[in-house]
């Protein structure tokens, strides 16, 4: 059950960016991107240092003496899914400031589909019928949603994507500390970057408030959810991973709707109540499946 409350808090928490992300939205977003990146690495590895001393040496030693394939293995593991996770952080803002932020909040229903079809395909994870046809209706959902946005749906498919085979990748047996990894991932990650630099608009003004919010985002909206969501997966399937990341863009309509009081329309409440009604569907046929079961 605690992996279980893991990846529900870390996605309920991204369901909750916009209360950070909207008082920076006078700077631009590739400035965040670079800044909050940043700001993670030196969190972090800081945190890996100070905090979490014994488990980074331990981890060392483990990786030192594993056999030369299962190194290899664990590297190249590595490095694609540091190569992922810069890819979905570079992707979000270029499609947010090029395209569309509908493509993004598209990206965040489509990615748990696609999840699950990677899971099902390389991981071989089975999934009973009752959760395919929460899938269905995720998918149903999804193309409520696009209906006239095709592009949109078309860059949110490679951003979903990105973070799809991130999340796919961290379901392996590595006997490695899961936060000593995810400290190589996001600073390997900022390294990927760099080349985003070059993006960065004349260099403006930043104040006290960007640097705390920043920091908040590096620290409560990166690297804590981000670690929720690779520890959950030591026991949790990739499926039901994903499919419970459908609270975060759920988490986000409700917030715009309530709290900032947006518009919104008949495709948006049928097609989100398609997504609370899958996401309990998957739900309650996991845990049908896996009655009996008790971590």
């Amino acid at each position: 059950m605690k992996y279980y409350l893991s990846a529900i808090t870390g996605f309920a928490i991204w369901g909750t960016f916009a209360l950070v992300l909207k008082p920076l939205s006078a700077f631009p977003s590739i400035d965040i991107l670079i800044y909050r990146v940043s700001y993670a690495t030196v969190c972090i590895i800081l945190a890996s240092l100070l905090f979490r001393r014994k488990q980074t040496f331990e981890s060392i030693a483990k990786i030192k003496q594993m056999p030369r394939p299962e190194l290899l293995s664990w590297i190249l593991n590595l490095l694609m899914s540091a190569l992922t996770l810069s890819l979905n952080w570079f992707l979000f803002i270029y499609v947010m400031n090029a395209i569309s932020v509908n493509a993004t909040s598209l990206a965040y229903l489509i990615c748990p589909i696609l999840t699950t079809f990677l899971a099902a395909v390389f991981l071989k994870e089975k999934l009973n019928k009752g959760q395919w046809f929460a899938v269905f209706l995720s998918l149903v959902s999804c193309l409520i949603l696009a209906y006239g946005h095709f592009i949109d749906l078309f860059y949110s498919m490679v951003i979903a994507l990105s973070y799809a085979i991130y999340l796919v990748l961290q379901k392996n047996k590595f006997d490695v500390d899961r936060f000593f990894t995810l400290t190589i991932h996001i600073t390997a990650g900022a390294i990927f970057l760099i080349p985003a630099f070059l993006l960065m608009e004349q260099p403006t003004e930043k104040t006290p408030v960007f640097h705390v919010l920043i920091l908040v985002i590096a620290v409560f909206y990166t690297i804590i959810p981000l670690f929720l969501n690779i520890y959950a997966l030591k026991k949790l399937s990739s499926s039901v991973v994903g499919t419970l990341l459908y609270l975060n863009p759920v988490i986000s309509f409700l917030l715009a709707v309530l709290y900032y009081n947006e518009a919104i329309n008949t495709a948006q409440i049928i097609g989100f109540s398609l997504i609370v009604i899958a996401v309990f569907i998957f739900n309650f046929a996991y845990f049908k499946a896996q009655k009996g079961y008790v971590e």
